[in-house]
């Protein structure tokens, strides 16, 4: 059984099992949903491959690994897909996917496409802070320890004075999980919101593949 677990999904990601017709590359931080979608729909012909997810803490490094991991597996496989957004790339990681014949899904972040690109967009908020489900169990790991903030708690200001609300986008529906949501917005001093997003366009663009 692959390890699934968060801090292996952070910080080594998940290597492709060499198996199936369709390699997805994609963030550690989608390989729960990947998988949950896989089982869901029989999709026994796609491959899974996930890059660490700390990597959205460096942007910049995105587009070299998601390129580096498509030259060497494409070989081997029929098509590969690449389960990222933007990311925080400036659109280096659309030309490089568009340079090496891949598609990737649409949008600016992850945010966006799970809850539609289309309906994030309309929304035009510039207040609000996103959590996924995953990001929401990895709060300390991507957010409050890289910032400082459990050394330097007086930064939460500079960093965050700005947001109003943090918005959980739930990919699952856990009541465990909203609560920590909860406290991540409490510690931030910021006004909670959960939407209840499911999959969003990640089942859509994953079952094109």
């Amino acid at each position: 059984m692959p390890d699934l677990s968060d801090n292996t999904l952070t910080e080594r990601g998940l290597p492709p099992s060499g198996a199936g017709r369709v390699l997805v590359v994609a963030c550690g931080a989608l390989a729960h949903e990947i998988v949950a979608l896989k089982g869901l729909n029989g999709w026994d012909h796609l491959d899974l491959q996930c890059l660490p997810a700390i990597l959205h803490n460096h942007p910049e490094k995105i587009t070299d690994a998601v390129v580096a991991a498509v030259e060497e597996h494409r070989d081997d496989y029929g098509r590969v897909f690449v389960a990222y957004a933007d990311c925080g790339t400036g659109g280096y990681l659309e030309a490089a996917c568009k340079k090496l014949g891949v598609e990737m899904i649409r949008g600016p972040h992850c945010y966006a496409f799970f809850e539609g690109v289309d309906a994030f967009e309309k929304r035009g908020e510039i207040t609000s802070f996103y959590l996924t489900d995953f990001l929401a169990r990895q709060f300390d790991a991507f957010v409050w320890k890289p910032l400082g903030l459990d050394r330097h708690p007086q930064l939460l200001e500079m960093y965050f004075g700005h947001y109003e609300t943090l918005v959980y986008m739930a990919q699952t529906d856990d009541p465990a999980l909203t609560a920590k949501a909860e406290a991540c917005a409490e510690r931030m001093g910021l006004t909670f919101e959960r939407r209840f997003t499911g999959y969003g366009e990640l089942a859509t663009a994953l079952s094109n593949a």
